[in-house]
């Protein structure tokens, strides 16, 4: 499983010309699914971001996860992050998970971030073309693999 997780002032997510999601100070994340994936990687993934302090504290440092001031989440599966590269120049997507096990494991992955950050995790829809807005906060981006944990 791969996330990347970036500080926003706000995000949206549309579909088809109308807004799905929207979020003020938080989270974008971006979610891909590995065929190999299981729940222990949806716990592992969504703890990680839960508990992810880069909101700045009162001597402005980056030492605050998004539960300590209530900051929002927009949790967007996007497969192409488990795409490879490795052989030409055609991205290749063989190694995501069938569409069946990535919704299960991405709905999985918001309900397990919800318990983390404490309050509801909005998303688009799984399999869409969205159209993703974003205002990064710094910018920080933070990139996680449950597949290299180690």
């Amino acid at each position: 499983m791969r996330a990347i997780a970036q500080r926003v002032t706000s995000a949206s997510v549309s579909i088809g010309g109308e807004e799905e999601a929207r979020i003020g100070k938080g989270l974008l994340v971006l979610l891909g699914i590995h065929k190999k994936d299981t729940e222990e990687d949806v716990d592992w993934i969504a703890r990680k971001i839960g508990q992810l302090r880069v909101f700045e504290d009162e001597n402005g440092l980056m030492n605050q996860s998004l539960a300590a001031f209530n900051g929002e989440i927009l949790l967007i599966s996007q497969f192409t992050l488990i795409a490879s590269v490795k052989k030409g120049n055609r991205p290749s997507f063989n190694d995501a998970a069938d569409p069946e096990t990535g919704e299960r494991l991405v709905t999985e992955a918001a309900d397990a971030l919800k318990q983390y950050v404490e309050r509801p995790v909005k998303t688009g829809i799984f399999g869409a073309n969205m159209q993703v807005s974003l205002t990064n906060d710094g910018p920080v981006t933070i990139i996680f693999d449950s597949h290299a944990r180690a």
